[in-house]
């Protein structure tokens, strides 16, 4: 009998662990694939239609650099808006426990707006998103790690 409610605790366990795995909503810290380090805490949240959206919710400082405080480069409708608070990333959709695509995501620095696909990690704690224009293999990979 305590065999079996142990072998039911740690497979209630395991499933409920798995599960959260699969939600990618949250707060996130994106690595920049150029320089190694973080430039905002994100902040992923899933819409009524089933995508989702990330938001800027933090700008983190880095030795010798000031960051833009408005998004000067960017097309309608997030010309000269604030970078703190925009939605970057929108439209991404879930197609299986680990994989996500169909989102847009505009890089406030240079106004530039990617298509983009993601997966996330077996343990949740990864997300990698790839952003390009065309052909997912001419564009550029981060690696966002959940708060």
């Amino acid at each position: 009998m305590r065999f079996n409610k142990f072998i039911l605790g740690t497979l209630f366990s395991v499933l409920s662990c798995s599960s959260m795995a699969k939600d990618i909503t949250g707060i996130w810290k994106n690595i920049d694939d150029k320089t190694g380090s973080s430039k905002a805490v994100l902040e992923i949240r899933k819409e009524a239609n089933g995508t989702y959206t990330g938001k800027i919710i933090k700008i983190t400082p880095r030795p010798g650099y000031t960051p833009k405080e408005t998004c000067i480069d960017c097309p309608a409708p997030y010309t000269n808006k604030p970078i703190l608070g925009m939605d970057v990333l929108k439209n991404l959709k879930q197609t299986s426990d680990e994989d996500y695509v169909g989102g847009k995501i505009i890089d406030p620095l240079t106004g530039k707006i990617y298509s983009m696909k993601a997966k996330l990690n077996s343990n949740g704690n990864r997300l990698m998103l790839r952003g390009y224009v065309g052909v997912s293999a001419l564009g550029r990979s981060q690696t966002w790690i959940r708060e």
